[in-house]
């Protein structure tokens, strides 16, 4: 048995040798172009060799590191256009050559260690000239020599510019920093030296003893105030504006002058009448003096009244204004003791917020010290950077007589002549000849797995394996030969050999759906994979087994192929498709050549398929022929056709996809397995059809078909290409 990847190329092959034969040409002439060319010059190798170098006495790091850093040019730096441009110039051999025929040999480094195993750097240089080879590799070592120091020179400098170029804003931020820490100092360092030395908490006790004793002095004047304010009667308001008053000598003399005029009225109440002209002028002048009092004694209390409360009349007034000597000199005590006390209140809040400012003072005493801390740690930093700088450039400035080279000349350049054995014509083309079939054989075998192609049925197997497919039978291809273009091969004998193959896949049919199978769809992928085919067969194999048997051609968008069963269909479908569905007894067909066989030819092509599949005429058959037949198969199209087999399939019980070999796309198959997987249509299975199987006829096999066979001389039929 061939095996499936020798099938797949030999397909492969048939489709794709004139492409294979063609890159089988271009090796072969390839190789014959290389047999044919003339023996090369003999090439003389100039070889030599660097070494590290050191300066003979280094004083400074920065020039020790700038030299570390030049033993670390890569053969890129070596070999820059920089140098091959200057060797180029002064020995007249073009940069191009130079570069190509150039090579350079790195020390070797331990695996474990890291660290160089030896100090030389290994140089070549090719050319038919022995004489010039020589006289380039020491050009070039030269070169490479000087080069080396023009970089050690140039980070030097790059070194000592930057340093130069920052340290003015090294010294401005240091100089900055010093201002800051000054400044803080001289507002803040008093406080937090007062509190480092403990003066500070000193006069935060000293306040709280002065608080104490001026409370205790308010304490015995409060004291004294209340002992004469028990012997007066008054407190020390009243007392103020009784002490004020008495000692006014306008206002003795205005009381003076009411009493003379009280009395007078009382005099004269006896014998006169309140309406008396003399009365009338005593109560006037009585009135007057009064209101006099009442001015006198608010010019003297001052404020209106609301500095010390006058009485609202002037019976209080010359009750308040009518102290003795001794009561006042009580009363003026009085207000003296809360004069003095007021003051001392006034000392104790101001002592109050002296210590509470002191107490604030403390507390912020850390945060200062810590601020202090920073703006020193600060300074100290910026001057470490300055002092760090101002050394560095000092010793880049020292390295500057150090600055040598990182490399010197060990070997001078030393020339061999490289020997070559010559080429064998033979040889070359022999390995040409088998390049050649490589690269043919691959190419062949390349395109035809990019292609996409399922070439063998084992190919199709391990697919529908990899998706857990059931695949429902194998049939081969059936012989077209003296059919008409539109007919297809349809088996309507009996007797055929391939019948069988169909009757196989209608029982596992029946074996993977049970009995619910009444409504088949088929489809397929793309066109051409033999779905027509197949729907026309297995309808023909069904009805053979006893199976009530219909057809329906539900491709509207192709012409029917009812044909090949030697039916004609309805011209005037086309005009009125709904009618045409709708009338059962016009529809619907008998085959004649095959019993329980019956068929409704597709009306199309027509217009608007989706909207006749979706409409209720069809609705209505379906639900009919569900009744009335064992068996219904849709003959639907191809799924990269039109979205027709996803409207018709609501009305069906499964769905089988046809594929077939060498025709049916590797993605597709997998693209429309995966969707009607996911959505659940109830897809049975796959057909493989087109199988490379062969057919044997029995020696004593009398069979009739339809379907014109040709039998070759070992007794089996020929499987031709075919299948709509």
């Amino acid at each position: 048995m061939t095996p499936p990847i020798v099938k797949s190329y030999i397909i492969a092959f048939e489709k794709y040798k004139w492409i294979g034969l063609a890159s089988f040409a271009l090796v072969v002439a390839g190789s014959t172009v290389v047999a044919i060319q003339p023996e090369p010059a003999p090439t003389y190798t100039a070889s030599g060799s660097l070494t590290y170098s050191r300066p003979p006495v280094s004083f400074s790091t920065t020039g020790s590191e700038i030299q570390q850093q030049g033993q670390e040019l890569n053969q890129q730096v070596l070999l820059s256009n920089q140098v091959i441009e200057g060797v180029s110039a002064k020995v007249g051999v073009p940069a191009r050559t130079i570069a190509a025929n150039v090579a350079i040999t790195p020390p070797k480094r331990n695996p474990r260690t890291g660290e160089l195993e030896s100090n030389l750097i290994g140089l070549a240089y090719k050319d038919t000239d022995a004489k010039r080879s020589q006289e380039v590799l020491q050009e070039l070592m030269q070169a490479m020599v000087k080069l080396s120091s023009d970089i050690n020179t140039g980070r030097l400098k790059a070194i000592i510019g930057k340093i130069n170029e920052r340290i003015p804003q090294v010294r401005s931020e240091l100089q900055a920093a010093e201002k800051r820490l000054e400044q803080y100092d001289r507002r803040e360092r008093p406080a937090i030296l007062a509190a480092e030395n403990g003066s500070l908490l000193g006069a935060v006790t000293n306040s709280q003893n002065q608080q104490r004793t001026i409370r205790q002095t308010i304490t015995g004047i409060e004291a004294q105030i209340a002992s004469l304010q028990d012997k007066l009667g008054l407190n020390v308001s009243q007392s103020y504006v009784a002490s004020a008053l008495s000692a006014d000598p306008i206002i003795a003399n205005l009381r003076s002058q009411i009493y003379q005029t009280e009395s007078q009225i009382a005099l004269l109440r006896k014998d006169l009448r309140p309406e008396h002209p003399n009365m009338v002028q005593l109560q006037r002048q009585k009135q007057a003096s009064e209101e006099l009092l009442q001015q006198r004694a608010a010019e003297v209390i001052g404020g209106g009244g609301t500095t010390a409360p006058l009485a609202e009349s002037v019976t209080g007034i010359r009750t308040q204004s009518s102290l003795d000597p001794a009561r006042q000199q009580l009363a003026n005590q009085m207000v003296a003791l809360q004069t003095q006390k007021e003051t001392l209140q006034q000392q104790l809040l101001q002592q109050i917020r002296d210590e509470q400012r002191l107490r604030q003072e403390y507390s912020q005493i850390p945060n200062k010290q810590l601020e202090r801390s920073r703006l020193e740690q600060e300074v100290g930093l910026k001057k470490a950077v300055y002092d760090q700088m101002q050394a560095k450039l000092t010793d880049a400035q020292t390295a500057e007589a150090e600055t040598v080279s990182s490399f010197s000349i060990a070997q001078t350049p030393v020339v061999g002549t490289d020997l070559k054995k010559p080429k064998s014509v033979p040889l070359t083309l022999a390995v040409g000849g088998f390049l050649g079939l490589i690269v043919g054989g691959g190419v062949i075998f390349l395109l035809g797995t990019l292609e996409g192609t399922l070439r063998t049925r084992e190919a199709i197997k391990d697919s529908l394996k990899q998706r857990e497919v059931a695949m429902l039978g194998e049939v081969p291809l059936l012989p077209v030969e003296d059919l008409p273009p539109e007919a297809l091969p349809v088996i309507l004998s009996p007797d055929s050999l391939y019948l069988e193959f169909y009757e196989k896949v209608r029982s596992n049919l029946q074996r993977i759906s049970g009995r619910n199978l009444k409504v088949l769809l088929v489809t397929s992928t793309m066109s051409r994979e033999g779905k027509t085919t197949t729907a026309y067969n297995l309808g023909v194999a069904s009805a053979r087994a006893g199976k009530r048997t219909l057809i329906i051609e539900t491709d509207l968008r192709s012409p029917s192929r009812c044909s090949s069963l030697r039916i004609a269909p309805d011209e005037d479908a086309t005009l009125e498709p709904l009618r045409y569905y709708g009338n059962l007894s016009e529809c619907i067909r008998l085959v004649p050549e095959v019993e329980n066989l019956y068929i409704i030819p597709s009306p199309g092509p027509v217009r608007q398929s989706a909207a006749i599949l979706e409409s209720s005429e069809m609705r209505r058959l379906m639900e009919d022929v569900r009744e009335r037949y064992d068996l219904v198969i849709l003959d639907t199209p191809s799924l990269s056709v039109s979205n027709d087999p996803l409207l018709i399939q609501p009305y069906s019980d499964g769905i089988v996809l046809v594929s077939r070999v060498n025709y049916t796309q590797e993605n597709m198959m997998a693209e429309a397995i995966d969707q009607l997987v996911e959505a659940e249509l109830g897809l049975l299975g796959v057909i493989i059809n087109g199988a490379d199987i062969t057919v044997s006829i029995p020696p004593s096999a009398e069979f009739v078909d339809t379907t014109p066979v040709n039998v070759n001389d070992e007794s089996e039929i020929s499987v031709a290409v075919s299948n709509n």
